[in-house]
């Protein structure tokens, strides 16, 4: 249903233009919008003119109008003023408010549609038939992005976006929870995942400026079907989930880059134990100190390079070696050799997956 904002802006627009004062009514007899101020003495007159046939007449001098959707009656809409034209103004309001319960009426078929299609709710024989009604394009490139922020959305949020884009009719802003907005983007043929992260940004920035808002974007991967629009969707759910275990300091999280976070995602908590305790032999990476886990995780970022490494942490080379030898003795994995690092770096990964999936529990 078009909300009462909107409908006052329509009237007040129309008003702005003809002078004529303007007023709607649903069939309960509530006043929706006006531009006057003593409105409710024609709820009664209103509530009567609903039960006549004619579809429009004069009452106590103001010219009253049914609005149909379907012929559905939704709304009166009463119209008064010192110009010839009272009559013409009043048709022209209805009629652009009956064109914006047909506008609102689509969008939100077609926004069900989407909703119902990301949630896979639709056989494939309905997805094909409703995107036809629909006049939605089932063959071309698409991605879904999640838009999740850090509040419950008061409608800002969706409008925002929707700001970016809501012009296009090809793309479809929703959401299906309180957390997150969903964007069905169309995807050009001369476009691939680097314009796909720079839309992204776009969307953070629009919220960077606002410090309460703590903003995260994660899409899947681009399909060739409307079918597979609902894979894409939960791509972008699990790029969200596992970027906030393994990359949390980035806002901007593609599916594509997932890597290896995206398999430890999908163990089972029983078997991640198990890996853990084989491998540190019931220690725990917890309990190493601040400077062995800054060691470490230096030591990876450059690629296993002992001299590069000790240069960025501003030690000798032969302290680098002395604190890797420390570690071997303490975990029986040695650091240098691609091997131990490769299970080392996957077991540091499982440890972190746990605790968060721990951290959810509570």
């Amino acid at each position: 249903m078009i909300s009462n904002q909107i409908l006052q802006n329509t009237i007040d627009g129309l008003k702005g233009i003809t002078r004529i004062d303007l007023c709607i009514i649903d069939v309960e007899g509530k006043i929706l919008a006006a531009t006057f101020p003593d409105a409710e003495r024609y709820v009664e007159p209103a509530q009567a003119f609903v039960e006549s046939p004619a579809d429009s007449q004069v009452v106590n001098g103001y010219q009253f109008f049914k609005v149909f959707d379907e012929h559905q009656l939704e709304y009166i809409l009463l119209a008064n003023g010192d110009s010839d034209d009272v009559y013409m103004v009043g048709k022209i309001a209805s009629f652009q408010i009956q064109n914006l319960l047909v506008a609102y009426k689509e969008r939100f078929d077609k926004d069900n549609f989407i909703k119902n299609l990301l949630l896979d709710n639709l056989l494939l024989v309905d997805i094909y038939n409703r995107a036809k009604k629909l006049h939605i394009d089932t063959e071309v490139r698409r991605v879904v992005f999640i838009v999740e922020t850090n509040r419950e959305k008061d409608g800002n949020e969706l409008e925002k976006i929707r700001g970016i884009f809501g012009g296009k009719s090809k793309d479809f802003v929703t959401a299906v929870d309180e957390k997150n907005i969903i964007v069905v983007k169309e995807v050009a043929d001369n476009e691939g995942y680097d314009e796909l992260n720079k839309t992204a940004e776009v969307i953070v920035n629009l919220f960077r400026a606002d410090a309460e808002n703590d903003v995260h974007v994660a899409y899947g991967t681009i399909v060739n079907e409307i079918k597979e629009v609902s894979r894409s969707y939960k791509e972008a759910r699990m790029a969200l989930d596992v970027g906030k275990i393994f990359f949390e300091e980035k806002d901007v999280i593609a599916y594509s880059t997932l890597g290896i976070g995206r398999l430890i995602y999908q163990l089972p908590i029983p078997l991640c134990k198990m890996f853990i305790k084989e491998i540190f032999d019931g220690k725990s990476p917890d309990d190493f100190d601040e400077e062995t886990l800054t060691t470490i995780n230096k030591f990876f970022e450059n690629s296993l390079n002992v001299s590069e490494t000790s240069r960025q942490l501003y030690i000798h080379r032969n302290t680098l070696v002395y604190r890797l030898d420390k570690l071997q003795k303490y975990t029986g994995l040695d650091l240098r050799v691609f091997e131990d690092a490769i299970t080392f770096k996957i077991a540091l990964m499982v440890v972190k997956y746990m605790k968060y999936m721990e951290s959810l529990d509570y």
